[in-house]
């Protein structure tokens, strides 16, 4: 495929950031990636590495490390936000401070703000003026940052409210490694990425407790049913849940030792506490932050999240990690295709 070069500027120099930046560097583009750590940028300009977040991977030199946000945007008509959804305010106002140019913006975080309960497109169109943004896109999917940065076959998926800004950046992204389907549901892929998060904690918890994989089968099966009744309650077309960013992405978050939901909930469920966890990690694990949206969401709504509002309780009001998952199991009986059936009964009645 014969490629326009562009300047991209990839915001954020963590894992993810970083490999997203390889694929752009294979696919010809001139990249520009901006940390806000001098050092970490001397790292990736002096000896092309990122050992703290991708130990062992040799990066192109094409990619460039920037720690002024202002020259890692110069000229540059496309970033990718590539970092933790509470930042995500701070560096849109940053940005907005010394842009004068309208700006395409991809997305590629995935959670919920608390409180507020706006996606990250959301809180991106709430930030930016209408004058300085072209489109937002998202994208997401089963992706972890250490298999791509290894051009390991990886499938995801873009959306946005302007499908052919989706286009531009499939084509932008995609390669014989990275494959990128469009998806018109933007809604849909949003929640999908950002509440697989909370069954992953939930899924690791059941793994440090010692459970094998019935239960973990039991939770992502109906973790699934959660986020496609909450989601579609909100809007989504419920078939996205079973595409990359339904069930794709749940799949790869809750079965893989790369995942940091995972891992996160793992030590939960070997009794350290949250505080210890989230110091062990020494990365954000947004999931967490998730869970208090989606709890949130779950009484907004009316909507049933059983496995989300116990993990809740885990989380912020000291519920034993055993005694949730006994909770869990002791539910009141119900018929499982219950969720199905009120989907569809909603859908066609809308």
């Amino acid at each position: 495929m014969k490629r326009k070069r562009e300047k991209v500027a990839v915001i954020g120099a963590g894992s993810w950031g970083t490999s997203l930046s390889m694929v752009l560097a294979d696919n010809g583009h001139e990249v520009r990636l901006w940390g806000h750590s001098e050092a970490h940028i001397d790292e990736i300009n002096q000896t092309h590495t990122n050992q703290k977040y991708l130990p062992g991977v040799q990066l192109s030199d094409v990619i460039v490390g920037y720690f002024s946000l202002t020259a890692a945007l110069a000229g540059v008509e496309t970033i990718v936000l590539a970092i933790p959804t509470k930042a995500i305010r701070e560096v849109i106002r940053k940005i907005v401070e010394f842009r004068s140019e309208p700006l395409m913006i991809v997305h590629v975080s995935k959670g919920i703000e608390p409180d507020t309960l706006l996606r990250i497109s959301e809180i991106i169109e709430e930030e930016m003026p209408k004058s300085l943004l072209k489109d937002v896109v998202v994208l997401s999917g089963p992706s972890h940052a250490e298999e791509v940065s290894l051009r390991q076959p990886t499938t995801v998926a873009v959306s946005s409210k302007n499908m052919a800004a989706a286009e531009v950046i499939q084509d932008l992204f995609i390669n014989n490694n990275f494959r990128v389907y469009t998806n018109p549901d933007i809604v849909g892929v949003e929640i999908g990425g950002a509440l697989k998060n909370i069954i992953a904690l939930a899924a690791g918890i059941s793994d440090g407790l010692g459970y094998g994989d019935n239960a973990k089968a039991a939770l992502m099966t109906r973790g699934l049913a959660e986020i496609a009744r909450l989601g579609t309650k909100m809007g989504a077309n419920p078939l996205t849940f079973s595409g990359l960013a339904g069930i794709g992405d749940l799949i790869v978050t809750c079965t893989s030792v790369h995942s940091r939901n995972w891992r996160a909930g793992n030590l939960l469920g070997k009794g350290q506490s949250l505080d210890e966890v989230l110091a062990n990690m020494g990365m954000v694990v947004e999931g967490v932050r998730t869970t208090k949206a989606a709890h949130q969401l779950s009484e907004k709504y009316h909507v049933s999240m059983p496995i989300s509002n116990v993990l809740y309780d885990v989380l912020f009001n000291n519920l034993n990690s055993k005694n949730a998952v006994d909770s869990l199991m002791g539910r009141v009986k119900t018929y499982e295709m219950d969720d199905l059936v009120n989907i569809l009964d909603e859908r066609l009645n809308d």
